[in-house]
């Protein structure tokens, strides 16, 4: 009998998953067994293993088989893949997101003198680069096959107004002198800036702008502000109208008597917000606090100051909600729900009617393409058919294109409805009876102060577990 079939007898190789690792293990065991580190290594190659093998434990096992009869010991080692890096968009300028804050004095007072010049950007000047992703490297397994990699995702330039991207679709200019303002799903726009050197009343009017507004001052109750870019404004903003489709930013708080509403297509950021009704299509950020207010975020709602009080009124988040305090000793009903994205339902169902019109339309240009390239193919295609052809096949560059972006979104949506994981409240301080937490369809009450707590669903209820 030949010692490799004895060995056959004792030992058995066996792999990990992908065959990343081998391992070496006795299926029985006896003193007669014994073998040399030639024999060991040229039983491991027959078994298939030539790459990553451990020469020295190979060794150690054939000069003290005794040590490794029991569990398995690993001989061989692969060498994994490696994920590539995705790409990203490195902005090149400051834009509103990073808006220096005015002179905050002792008292909380704010001194608007203090604040700085605006990060004008000029027509021509380069904005952001798209910083390319880089390729997985495939790793190899211990029978000296490759390990597939994957590749880094490239990221896009989310085009918005007044931005080109050059031919090679690696940085992005400025077409115009203005502000960068962000708007829906990033989207990176410049826009043209109006100043108000003071409050918005009676004297100025309302103010319907397509670019950036700032407002040097306060906006009164019942004036109307609405601007495709960002609006900035420096003082408190009351019982007013503020649209825009880029980020609010109040550097003094929102005090606004149940009136008006404050609605940003990217983020709301301010100090406070009092009796007020905001809303964002991602963030509403608060240093301070949120009192008897209806807030709604598709992302998130976040009171994390030195204060971060959160009582009454109703805070409704796609994601999260956050903040140091909620509710009080007086369990004044504050009410959160978090996993609430209604915009998000709606938008599906815009983008899922527009594709189908969009497929319609797809077809009738491919349609009219066949019959112009039949007159091509038989020499008939006069000037205007000629110039017709032309204008059809970019369109239908142009529409597949869409179609691309579309599905893109829905997608990404689709992910987002379905994921109620992430949706969570957390409570960094302390959170009072009184409180109801609402998670997609869960209802929970908040009988007892509680404190460092975060809620979160789990099994179809809604659990509450020490903050992390």
């Amino acid at each position: 009998m030949s010692m490799t079939l004895a060995l056959e007898d004792y030992i058995d190789i066996t792999f990990s998953e992908h065959k990343l690792h081998a391992y070496l293990h006795f299926v029985k065991y006896d003193e007669s067994f014994g073998c040399t580190f030639e024999q060991l290594e040229s039983f491991v190659r027959s078994h298939e293993v030539r790459f990553g093998v451990l020469t020295k434990v190979l060794q150690e096992i054939a000069s003290n088989p005794v040590a490794f009869k029991q569990g398995a010991t690993m001989i061989a080692e692969g060498k994994p893949s490696v994920s590539g890096e995705d790409g990203y968009i490195r902005m090149l300028i400051k834009s509103g997101e990073q808006e220096q804050r005015p002179l905050e004095h002792e008292d909380g007072t704010v001194d608007l003198k203090q604040v700085k010049n605006l990060d004008n950007i000029l027509k021509g000047q380069r904005i952001a680069q798209r910083i390319p992703a880089r390729p997985g490297i495939a790793g190899i397994d211990v029978t000296g096959e490759p390990l597939k990699s994957k590749d880094g995702k490239e990221a896009r330039f989310k085009i918005g107004k007044n931005v080109v991207v050059d031919q090679d679709g690696n940085f992005m200019y400025a077409t115009i002198d203005g502000l960068i303002a962000r708007t829906d799903r990033e989207k990176i726009n410049v826009f043209p800036v109006y100043e108000v050197n003071g409050d918005v009343d009676y004297r100025t009017g309302n103010i319907d702008f397509v670019g950036t507004i700032v407002i040097r001052g306060n906006v009164l109750t019942g004036f109307t502000v609405k601007a495709s870019g960002d609006i900035r404004v420096y003082g408190g903003v009351e019982g007013a109208l503020i649209e825009a489709l880029g980020s609010v930013e109040v550097t003094g708080g929102i005090i606004a008597g149940n009136k008006g509403l404050v609605k940003a297509g990217h983020n709301v950021k301010c100090s406070f917000i009092q009796e007020a009704n905001v809303s964002a299509f991602n963030d509403v950020l608060v240093t301070q606090s949120i009192l008897h207010s209806h807030i709604r975020a598709g992302k998130q709602v976040a009171c994390n100051g030195t204060k971060g009080l959160i009582v009454g009124g109703i805070i409704q988040a796609g994601e999260r909600v956050s903040a140091r305090t909620i509710g009080n000793t007086m369990s004044t009903a504050t009410v959160l729900e978090v996993g609430v994205q209604p915009d998000l339902r709606n938008e599906l169902t815009q983008l899922r009617s527009n594709l189908r019109t969009s497929i319609d339309g797809l077809e009738k240009t491919e349609k009219a393409l066949r019959l112009l390239d039949q007159l091509a193919s038989t020499g008939q295609l006069t000037g205007e058919k000629l110039g017709l052809r032309i204008k059809l096949n970019s369109t239908k560059k142009q529409v597949v294109q869409e179609q691309t972006e579309i599905r893109d979104r829905i997608f990404e949506i689709e992910k987002m409805l379905e994921d109620t994981t992430t949706a969570r409240v957390d409570v960094f301080n302390v959170i009072y009876g009184g409180s109801k937490i609402v998670i997609g369809r869960n209802t929970r009450f908040v009988k007892d102060a509680s404190k460092r707590v975060t809620f979160r669903l789990s099994e179809g209820d809604i659990v509450m577990n020490a903050y992390q």
